[in-house]
């Protein structure tokens, strides 16, 4: 169903874990499957280069790997480089997805879009022109009206919490 590259992001996630003192987070969810994707951002103020990304992400091998992807895609560009990144481009610098899983490309193009509209709401105070927040948004500070869902923290697949004892 896989491809080999698909199974390697998934066995060895790159940039997997979280990002102390972050400079924005973004947390997706598909209702439909169960994934959650949660996008760790530390930003360079002055330039808004994406020095550092992370994510946590509790789903299935294909929701890893794209979380993985996405990160790898993300990584030294500007945030507003960052927002290029469709769900497409992640789908495909995986060699492809099974069209079953081709939402879990989306998943990851609207991470970095949750996580983007945090950071823009802590620094600027207001979305720019024309951007959206994406609808499947779990909990963030970019609307002002989701509920911070910290007292019930859930366990996010990371690379530490799978490799082998």
């Amino acid at each position: 169903m896989y491809n080999q590259k698909v199974i390697d992001y998934f066995m060895h996630p790159k940039n997997a874990g979280s990002i102390e003192n972050p400079s924005a987070v973004g947390e997706v969810g598909n209702p439909a499957c169960g994934d959650v994707m949660k996008i760790y951002l530390k930003i360079d103020p002055a330039t808004r280069v994406i020095e550092d990304i992370k994510f946590e992400t509790f789903g299935c091998a294909a929701a890893i790997a794209t979380s993985s992807m996405v990160t790898e895609l993300a990584k030294g560009k500007t945030l507003e480089d960052a927002l290029k990144i469709t769900n497409k481009d992640v789908a495909e610098a995986l060699g492809g997805l099974p069209a079953i899983k081709l939402h879990c490309s989306l998943l990851a193009q609207e991470g970095i879009q949750a996580a983007a509209a945090d950071y823009y709401m802590k620094t600027d105070g207001k979305l720019p022109e024309g951007f959206k927040v994406p609808s499947n948004v779990r909990a963030c500070n970019a609307c002002g009206s989701c509920a911070a869902e910290e007292e019930q923290e859930e366990e996010y697949v990371s690379e530490d919490n799978r490799r082998a004892d």
